[in-house]
């Protein structure tokens, strides 16, 4: 029903592959890219470590891996609400799937060598959403900092 009122609305289709559909890489990549985001300063470290985190996590290529990025990178450009993201990831994932997410924002926060305020804050944000406890949160980020 969504995908004809869609196509009503804007006259296009939504393909959405089987596989995207299932693991959520489309959420997981605009959670990712919203925290590179934050601190204002979307850079090559960050890309690098997203591009790493999607390839290792989904199977993809890189090239796969960059396209996904661009495609978050628009969609969080467009709109930050992230309850959309968070009620799929909620919905379909395990408590340990969400703790690996929440450890994937911690790698891509620290890419660039320091965490900004507003890092940290989505981070705190995006596990209340996806009830992932503070505890899970601070392991998470001690694994993301090899520790």
């Amino acid at each position: 029903m969504f995908d004809q009122l869609l196509k009503l609305v804007t006259g296009k289709e939504r393909h959405v592959s089987r596989a995207a559909s299932s693991d959520h890489r489309a959420e997981v990549a605009a959670l990712l890219v919203e925290a590179a985001r934050m601190d204002q300063q979307f850079g090559e470290a960050e890309r690098q470590t997203i591009t790493n985190l999607l390839t290792r996590r989904f199977e993809l290529t890189g090239e796969e891996a960059a396209t996904l990025i661009t495609a978050a990178d628009e969609r969080m450009a467009q709109s930050a609400h992230y309850f959309p993201l968070t009620h799929e990831i909620n919905t379909n994932l395990s408590a340990q799937e969400k703790v690996e997410i929440i450890e994937m924002l911690w790698s891509v926060a620290y890419a660039d060598g320091t965490l900004d305020p507003h890092e940290d804050q989505l981070i705190r944000q995006i596990a209340g959403l996806i009830h992932v406890t503070d505890r899970d949160r601070m392991l998470a980020r001690k694994r993301a900092l090899g520790e």
